[in-house]
């Protein structure tokens, strides 16, 4: 489709920033990605969202939108005519959606920051704790709503596949760092096929950063948090 003066403001590595690209991806939609430059925040990011000053921002029509699962909604919203539903039909099969949707943010996603950030040991085990939790509920979750496909959404990409598939290549990147390996076969074994579906989709594939490269993009961060604190000498 072509571009309606579509433009998404971001950084490569977000899933947050991820979770936009696909939707639009799964919609067919034409944008023009502005990437944002690693620490800093550019004069339009800082005017099309200055409640929260983050990304991601999507930019129809002049018009910013905000918040990562607010953005998809959107996309799915007006574009509704182009690809496959990304909100299922039915009412209740849409609160069921969003209530996942919901949880990855505030359960699953904040445990991924620990430990990649944290340096505290206790806190770490914890979020490594809370962390199986999530997944086996996921992995319960995972089994109602797909029944029996490949996606949360059953033969297509969702909501909560897009929520959580934005986040599968940091956790990752996560098990590459502490050397744990989160996503089990023997523990969540329909999570570990449908992150194979998820990441080898179309929609996906492109915009998922590689665990590798998100692990060399942790370190450069904290070497640049580093140097920021650490006093020039004269």
């Amino acid at each position: 489709m072509a571009a309606e003066d579509v433009k998404l403001i971001g950084l490569w590595a977000s899933p947050f920033v991820v979770r936009a690209r696909i939707a639009l991806n799964l919609k067919g939609i034409e944008y023009e990605f502005l990437e944002e430059e690693p620490g800093k925040k550019s004069e339009l990011l800082l005017k099309s969202n200055p409640v929260y000053k983050k990304f991601p921002v999507l930019i129809h029509g002049g018009k910013p939108i905000c918040e990562s699962l607010l953005i998809v909604e959107y996309i799915d919203e007006v574009w509704s005519s182009s690809g496959f539903p990304i909100l299922p039909a039915d009412a209740y099969d849409r609160a069921i959606s969003r209530f996942w949707a919901a949880y990855i943010d505030d359960t699953f996603t904040p445990q991924i920051r620990v430990l990649l950030w944290n340096e505290d040991e206790k806190s770490k085990a914890e979020a490594e704790e809370q962390l199986f939790t999530a997944l086996l509920l996921l992995e319960e979750a995972f089994v109602k709503c797909s029944k029996g496909k490949s996606f949360f959404g059953g033969d297509t990409i969702n909501l909560v596949d897009i929520a959580l598939g934005s986040c599968i290549n940091w956790l990752k990147a996560v098990e590459i760092i502490t050397g744990t390996n989160f996503l089990d076969k023997t523990k969540t074994p329909r999570l570990v096929e449908w992150a194979e579906c998820f990441c080898s989709a179309e929609a996906t594939k492109e915009v998922l950063p590689e665990a590798e490269k998100l692990v060399e993009f942790r370190k450069f961060l904290q070497a640049a948090s580093r140097a920021a604190v650490v006093p020039s000498s004269k």
